[in-house]
């Protein structure tokens, strides 16, 4: 046994590329898009979709958008032949969408694919063979004349059947060499302009190669380097559209999908949410929002994106991960408090129209854009900061806290939080705020309040409280009620204190709003809140009162 285990790999060594251009590119528009979900991502599912399940699927496919779906591997089995037949005879397949079957290079499985699209209106037939060193040595034991020729063989026999079967289906060849990132570039090319001269392609009949990235075995600049040597020594690149296949073995599908259009691919085959063998497939969901939020429309229409997750889940039975960078539950949530800060101030410069151009803090995207609210964006636990607190109070329960007041309320329910060990929700936080803040009435109790108001302007307050068990009857006179009541609790001998700030703003709509009055006292060097909430405002800033004089003594 080795003592170093890692000394049994070695490095992938990439080609030798001086003038590569990838990196000086933008990209600015879609690529052509073909989901595999049907057959890559069923394939790759403990308990394979149903009949019915495709069925449901290809059709939410289709209303995404995709105008080229991979329906399955009709010759492996009577449920995927059956498939197709159904989407055929049942006239269920869109005219403006191409379906796509993959078959290995041999005759009676070819024979029977081109039997199960007899009816189709376009179709592409997908053909393909490992060409990879250790495939050819472990799998196939064949040298690469006989990789090349099983790949020319396959594609004649194609051609016969297509010929004979098919005689009213458009039919377009695309040639895969699987484990193309495994293999020698210059083989790959070899056997793909092999294939084009069998085929016959020219620019009104292109072939589509497909080169696979069977297996991530480099970081995905290497990737994006094979991909634009292919493109740019292909002899008769004009008759070809050059597609991609990534895996995430290495956690990079994306990227390496993203540089290679870069360095001139012109289509993608991808599932959604990145469903496939091992690790997965390309994500398309995230390639597609990845453009999105740099202004490009991806082509697809994800404008119903909470029903298209309903759809993945419901047709294969997966989960999506609470991190995935779009559809996750927390991707548009902040727990931290300085982020959550950060998002409320920069959601309030967009609200307000401030900015013509997405330019939110820690939100790549619009929440609302995929049928997300932003009530979903803030949520608190004991990490959570005075901002995140408030911003929860205000959009789910509607209390806006005085600035002063978040400051000081902030780390209260930290602690309250902190000793829970979980996430609140707003209700729990709710009544945070109103046990510290609202209606105290231990010592002091308000029994009865009554304002009036005399010819001059003034108002005379006429209260009862209650300072622990004793009754005492209250009468005061100023130039408001808030002070008409400070006035008559000074005159009953009370403690000693000035009114420093009030605010108050309704709490919902109609005929069940009610008030929400913020007061803060002044008494010596203390600055002591309170709050009060009633239907009657005038009620709600007294009772405000009497519970920031409870939290003074």
């Amino acid at each position: 046994m080795l003592d170093n285990p890692s000394q049994k790999y070695v490095r992938f060594h990439p080609i030798t590329f001086q003038d590569r251009t990838w990196p000086d590119r933008l990209l600015d528009h879609p690529p052509i898009w073909c989901s595999v979900d049907l057959r890559d991502g069923n394939q790759s599912l403990a308990v394979p979709m149903s009949i019915g399940q495709k069925l449901d699927l290809f059709q939410t496919l289709s209303q995404c958008g995709f105008k080229e779906i991979e329906i399955g591997f009709p010759a492996a089995s009577k449920t995927e032949y059956s498939f197709n037949r159904h989407l055929i005879e049942e006239n269920r397949i869109p005219d403006d969408v191409t379906v796509q079957v993959l078959v290995q290079a041999r005759k009676d499985l070819i024979e029977r694919t081109v039997q199960s699209l007899k009816g189709a209106r376009r179709v592409i037939i997908h053909l393909y063979n490992s060409i990879s060193p250790a495939q050819r040595r472990a799998v196939f034991g064949m040298d690469k004349p006989q990789i090349l020729e099983l790949a020319v063989q396959g594609t004649r026999w194609i051609k016969e059947c297509a010929d004979a079967l098919l005689k009213e289906t458009e039919v377009i060849l695309q040639y895969s060499p699987e484990s193309f990132s495994c293999a020698e570039v210059d083989f790959a090319r070899d056997i793909c302009e092999a294939v084009m001269v069998e085929w016959g392609a020219f620019p009104q009949r292109k072939i589509i190669l497909n080169l696979p990235a069977t297996m991530e075995v480099a970081m995905p600049n290497v990737f994006a380097d094979q991909v634009e040597w292919f493109c740019r020594n292909l002899e008769h690149r004009e008759s070809a559209i050059i597609s991609v296949h990534t895996h995430n073995d290495r956690g990079t599908g994306i990227a390496a999908a993203e540089l290679a259009l870069l360095a001139g691919a012109d289509r993608v085959e991808g599932t959604l949410f990145g469903n496939g063998e091992r690790t997965g497939n390309l994500d398309i969901v995230t390639i597609s929002f990845n453009l999105y939020m740099h202004g490009i429309h991806p082509g697809l229409d994800l404008s119903r994106f909470n029903e298209l997750v309903e759809a993945y889940v419901r047709c294969t039975g997966m989960a999506i991960p609470v991190r995935h960078p779009y559809a996750g539950e927390l991707v548009f949530t902040a727990f931290s408090g300085s982020h959550q800060d950060a998002i409320k101030k920069g959601l309030a410069e967009w609200e307000k129209g401030r900015r013509s151009t997405w330019d939110v803090p820690y939100l790549t995207i619009d929440p609302r854009d995929i049928g997300r609210e932003y009530h979903e964006v803030i949520r608190v636990n004991s990490q959570s900061g005075k901002g995140g607190v408030a911003f929860l109070l205000e959009s789910e329960c509607g209390i806006e806290l005085p600035k002063e007041m978040q400051r000081e309320f902030g780390p209260i329910a930290n602690d309250e939080i902190d000793h829970l060990g979980r996430e609140v929700s707003s209700t729990e936080l709710r009544a945070i705020f109103c046990r510290e803040y609202v209606n105290l009435d231990t010592p002091w109790k308000l029994e009865r309040f009554q304002m009036e108001e005399d010819p001059g302007g003034l108002f005379q307050c006429q209260a009862t409280v209650f300072h622990n068990t004793r009754a005492i009857r209250l009468v005061g006179k100023a130039n408001g009620p808030i002070a008409a009541f400070v006035d008559a609790i000074r005159e009953a001998g009370g403690p000693h204190f000035e009114v420093a700030y009030y605010r108050e703003h309704a709490l919902g709509f109609g005929s069940e709003a009610s008030a929400i009055a913020y007061v803060q006292l002044l008494s010596g060097k203390k600055h002591i809140w309170g709050a009060g909430i009633d239907t009657n405002i005038e009620l709600a800033s007294i009772q405000a009162v009497v519970s920031a004089l409870n939290r003074l003594t």
